[in-house]
C-alpha cells in the first residue's frame, strides 16, 4: 500500500498497535501495587479523551466465520478464491496460530442467520474458513465492528485494496461503475474527489466496466482483463463494422474456450484487434484504412523516414476523416 493510502488508513486502524486490543476472551493483567498511582493517572487522562472524543474505543472479536457474509458490494469476487489464491495468507495464520490483523466488518440490520457483514477481509475469512475445514477447526475469525453507511463502507473498502495486484482491474472497475450511481448520483468529479483520485485515472476505469458482456465471454477469467485492454478496444468498438467483427471473434473465442482451447489475456486481445486490422490491397505497397468495405480509402506507404498517403479525390468528408481516424489510432494507440 502507498505512503498516501497509508495515511488514508491510519484513521481506520488507529489505536490497534499502540494499545492491546479487548477481546471477547481478554482480561487485564495484573500490576505491581507501586504502580497504582501511575495506573490511576493513565485511567483518568484516557477516561478524559474519551469523553472529548479524541480516543475512540474499538473491541475487537473472535467469531467463527459463519457468522459473517460478505457484504453486497464487497469490490473482491468471493467465489474466484481458491485455496491457492490465497494459499500464503492461509500458511501465514496456520503459522502465527492465529489471525494478525482484524477483518473491518458491520452488524447485519436486516435480520438473517449471519451477524455481520465483511466490509474489508474477505482473503482472511476464506483462509479461516478453509482452515476450519480442513482439521484447524480452533481457528476463529478476528472482527473489528463498525458503524459505517454504504458511502463509507466503499470508500473503506476501496482503500484497503487500491494497490493490491490479487484484486483485478475489471472487479475494480465494476465496483467504481457500481459506485458512481450508487452513491455519487452519476457525478464522476465528486467520486474522484472522495476517493482522492484524478478524474483520468477514475475514467479509464468506468471505461473498463463499460466493454461488452460479448467481450468479457472471450476471456477465461475477469482477472485477464486489463485497464489497458478497455483503452485499446474502445475507439474499435466505436464503429459499428468493427465492433460487430469483435463481438464476432469474442464469441469464437468463447466457443473454443468451453471446448478446451485456453487463451491467456494478451492472446485474445491480439486475436480482438487481429480481426479489425487494416488490410494490404492486393497488387500494391502500403496499408489500406477504409471506412467499410467496397471503399477506396486512404493509401499509407513508407519509405524510409517519410509517409505518403493516397486517396481519391471523389472521397467523401466523412469517409477520409474514419480512414485518417484509424490510421491515427493504430499509430498513437488511442
Amino acid at each position: 500500500m502507498s505512503k498516501k493510502h497509508d495515511a488514508l488508513f491510519d484513521d481506520i486502524l488507529s489505536g490497534l498497535d499502540n494499545q492491546p486490543a479487548k477481546t471477547e476472551a481478554s482480561a487485564e493483567p495484573s500490576e505491581p501495587k507501586d504502580r497504582g498511582g501511575a495506573r490511576f493517572l493513565k485511567r483518568s487522562t484516557t477516561i478524559g479523551d474519551r469523553l472529548s472524543g479524541e480516543i475512540e474505543e474499538k473491541t475487537l472479536k473472535w467469531v467463527d466465520p459463519a457468522e459473517c457474509r460478505m457484504w453486497a458490494h464487497h469490490n473482491r469476487a468471493y467465489n474466484l478464491l481458491t485455496e491457492d489464491s490465497c494459499r500464503d495468507l492461509i500458511d501465514g495464520i496456520r503459522s502465527q496460530g492465529r489471525q494478525e490483523f482484524p477483518a473491518i466488518v458491520r452488524r447485519v440490520t436486516n435480520g438473517g442467520a449471519e451477524a455481520y457483514e465483511v466490509i474489508c477481509g474477505a482473503r482472511r475469512h476464506f483462509a479461516v474458513s478453509w482452515l476450519r475445514a480442513n482439521n484447524y477447526p480452533q481457528f476463529k475469525y478476528l472482527i473489528d465492528v463498525r458503524d459505517l453507511s454504504d458511502e463509507e463502507a466503499f470508500r473503506l473498502a476501496d482503500i484497503e485494496n487500491r494497490d493490491r495486484e490479487d484484486i483485478s482491474d475489471y472487479e475494480r472497475a465494476r465496483d467504481y461503475a457500481a459506485a458512481l450511481e450508487r452513491y455519487y448520483g452519476g457525478k464522476q468529479k465528486a467520486m474522484a474527489a472522495r476517493l482522492e483520485v484524478s478524474e483520468g485515472w477514475l475514467s479509464r476505469y468506468l471505461q473498463l466496466a463499460k466493454l461488452p458482456d460479448e467481450i468479457v465471454s472471450a476471456y477465461g477469467s475477469i482477472k485477464d482483463i486489463k485497464e489497458l485492454h478497455a483503452r485499446q478496444l474502445k475507439p474499435l468498438l466505436a464503429r459499428p463494422d468493427d465492433r460487430a467483427k469483435l463481438c464476432t471473434v469474442a464469441a469464437e473465442l468463447a466457443e473454443a474456450r468451453a471446448q478446451g482451447k485456453v487463451a491467456d489475456g494478451a492472446q485474445v486481445l491480439a486475436a480482438l484487434k487481429a480481426s479489425v486490422k487494416a488490410t494490404k490491397p492486393k497488387g500494391q505497397g502500403g496499408t489500406l484504412y477504409r471506412r467499410g468495405p467496397g471503399e477506396s480509402g486512404i493509401t499509407v506507404r513508407k519509405k524510409g523516414r517519410s509517409v505518403t498517403m493516397e486517396f481519391s479525390e471523389s472521397m467523401s468528408r466523412n469517409a477520409l476523416e474514419e480512414a485518417f481516424a484509424q490510421y491515427m489510432n493504430e499509430r498513437f494507440g488511442r
